[in-house]
C-alpha cells in the first residue's frame, strides 16, 4: 500500500478520497487553489499545497503545478477524482513518467475510451451492443453522409468523437438539415475538444440512461457492481440517480454486466470505470465509457457495501480485487440527489456565503459534502456543493427516507436546488419508476416559475 497520495481535485470528491485514505492508513496531500484555501478538507489535511489562483486552468488543470506538488511532498501516487484532469490521457502519462502511480486506468485505456469512435469499435469487438450508426468517423462527402443517415433512419444524432458532458451533439430530423448540422458540430467539436471528428447514431426517442459500474485489477480480474439509473437529466446533466434501475429484468442486467466485464478484460482495463447505455424497448445500447470514479458512485456503494474509492486505491497499489463476482449482491435501494448552489428552476449559479448549514440524519442517510456554516461557495467552479444519499430495504422506503432527509436539510445564504428535489420526490411518474431522459425537461416546461 502507498504511504502517501496526492489528491488532485477539490470539493466533495477531494474530501471523499481523503476519508478513504485515512481508513487505509495512507497520508493524503491536498492541493488547493487560492479560492479553496478555507475548504474543509484543506483544514483537515496533514499536508496541503496551494497550486495557483482560482481559475481552473491556472490550478486544478495545471499539470506541472500538480506534479511539482507531488514531488515536494514525496507522494507516491496521484488520485484525480472526477472532472478536471481525471480523463486526460496526457496527464496520466505525465504522472507515470514522473515516477508516480496514477490512480486510474492506463493512458492507453483513457485514450481508447476518450475517443467515442474508437470506444464504440472496441465495444463492438467485445460483443457489447451499440446504437446503430456510422461505423466510424463521418466522411467529408455529403452524398456518403446522406446515404449513412438513410440507412440508420431519421432522426439521427451527430456527436463529437472527443466530446463529453453533454456537449458536441446535434439532433437531425430531416435530410435537408443534415449537412449543415454535421458542419456545425464539426466546427464546435474542433473548438471545444481540439478534435473535429464527428460520428452519427440513431437518435432514440424515449430511452433511459442506465450505467454499469465495473472494477478491474492488474491481474485480469474484473467485476460489475450492478447498475444505476441516471435518467433524470437536464441538458444531459444528471440531477439525481438511483440503484438498482426500477423495472429492468435482472437477467438482462447480468447479461450486459458480463459483457462489460469481458470488454474490460480484453482491453486490460484497471481501476474503476462506468459503461453508459441508453435503454429502450428492452434493449441496451452502449454510448460511452467513463474512465474514472463518478459523482453517483455512492448509490452503488450503498447497495453493494463495496467502497469503490478504497478499491481504486488498492488496485493502483498492485493488490488483487478482494471479492469475486459471486460475492457481489445487490441489497435494497439507494437514491442520490445532487445538491447544487443554483436557482432551483432557472439553474442560474448562486455562489456566496452559507449562513446556515444543517445536514440531515437518521437510518440509511449519507451526506457527502465539503460545506459548513460560514463557508464561501466560490463562483469559479461547478455549482455542486454536496450529495444527499439514502438507502432503504425497498425503493418505496428509500423514497420516504429521501423526502424526510430533504425536509431536514437546511442551507441558507445562497439558493440551492433542494426545492426541486422535494417536488420530484412526490412526482407520481418518478415515484412509479422508469422515467426516460427527456422526462425532467418536459416536467420543468410544465412547472415553469
Amino acid at each position: 500500500m502507498f504511504k502517501k497520495i496526492l489528491i488532485a481535485n477539490r470539493g466533495e470528491i477531494a474530501l471523499r478520497i481523503q476519508r478513504a485514505c485515512r481508513e487505509l492508513g495512507v497520508k493524503a496531500v491536498m492541493v488547493y487553489s487560492e479560492a479553496d484555501r478555507d475548504a474543509k478538507y484543506v483544514r483537515l489535511a496533514e499536508e496541503a499545497v496551494c497550486i495557483g489562483p482560482a481559475a481552473s486552468n491556472l490550478s486544478y488543470l495545471n499539470m506541472p503545478a500538480i506534479i511539482s506538488a507531488a514531488e515536494v511532498t514525496d507522494a507516491e501516487a496521484i488520485h484525480p477524482g472526477y472532472g478536471f484532469l481525471s480523463e486526460n490521457a496526457d496527464f496520466a502519462e505525465r504522472v507515470e513518467k514522473s515516477g508516480f502511480q496514477f490512480i486510474g486506468p492506463t493512458p492507453e485505456s483513457i485514450r481508447l475510451m476518450g475517443d467515442k469512435v474508437s470506444a464504440k469499435q472496441a465495444m463492438i469487438r467485445a460483443g457489447v451492443p451499440c446504437v446503430p450508426g456510422s461505423e466510424g468517423e463521418l466522411p467529408d462527402d455529403p452524398t456518403q453522409i446522406r446515404r449513412i443517415a438513410k440507412t440508420v433512419g431519421y432522426p439521427v444524432i451527430i456527436k463529437a468523437a472527443g466530446g463529453g458532458g453533454g456537449r458536441g451533439m446535434r439532433v437531425v430530423h430531416t435530410e435537408a438539415a443534415l449537412i449543415n448540422a454535421v458542419a456545425m458540430t464539426k466546427a464546435e467539436a474542433g473548438a471545444a475538444f481540439g478534435n473535429p471528428a464527428v460520428y452519427m447514431e440513431k437518435f432514440l426517442q424515449n430511452p433511459r440512461h442506465i450505467e454499469i459500474q465495473i472494477l478491474a485489477d492488474t491481474f485480469k480480474n474484473a467485476v460489475y457492481l450492478g447498475e444505476r439509473d441516471c435518467s433524470m437529466q437536464r441538458r444531459h446533466q444528471k440531477i439525481l440517480e438511483e440503484a438498482p434501475a426500477p423495472g429492468i429484468n435482472r437477467k438482462l442486467i447480468e447479461r450486459i454486466g458480463e459483457r462489460c466485464v469481458t470488454a474490460c478484460k480484453k482491453m486490460g482495463y484497471r481501476g474503476a470505470g462506468t459503461f453508459e447505455f441508453l435503454y429502450e424497448a428492452g434493449e441496451f445500447y452502449f454510448i460511452e465509457m467513463n474512465t474514472r470514479v463518478q459523482v453517483e458512485h455512492p448509490v452503488t456503494e450503498m447497495v453493494t457495501g463495496i467502497d469503490i474509492v478504497k478499491t481504486q486505491i488498492m488496485v493502483a497499489a498492485g493488490e488483487k480485487l478482494p471479492f469475486t463476482q459471486r460475492q457481489i449482491t445487490i441489497n435494497g435501494h439507494a437514491i442520490e440527489c445532487r445538491i447544487n448552489a443554483e436557482d432551483p428552476y432557472k439553474f442560474t449559479p448562486s455562489p456566496g456565503r452559507i449562513t446556515t448549514w444543517h445536514a440531515p440524519g437518521g437510518p440509511g442517510v449519507r451526506v457527502d459534502s465539503h460545506i459548513y456554516t460560514n463557508y464561501f461557495v466560490p463562483p469559479n467552479y461547478d455549482s455542486m456543493i454536496g450529495k444527499l444519499i439514502v438507502h432503504g430495504d425497498t425503493r418505496e422506503q428509500a423514497l420516504a427516507r429521501m423526502r424526510t432527509a430533504l425536509l431536514e436539510t437546511a442551507v441558507e445564504g445562497i439558493n440551492t436546488n433542494i426545492p426541486l428535489h422535494r417536488e420530484l420526490m412526490v412526482d407520481a411518474k418518478f415515484m412509479a419508476g422508469g422515467t426516460n431522459i427527456h422526462y425532467l425537461e418536459h416536467w420543468l416546461e410544465q412547472h415553469k416559475r
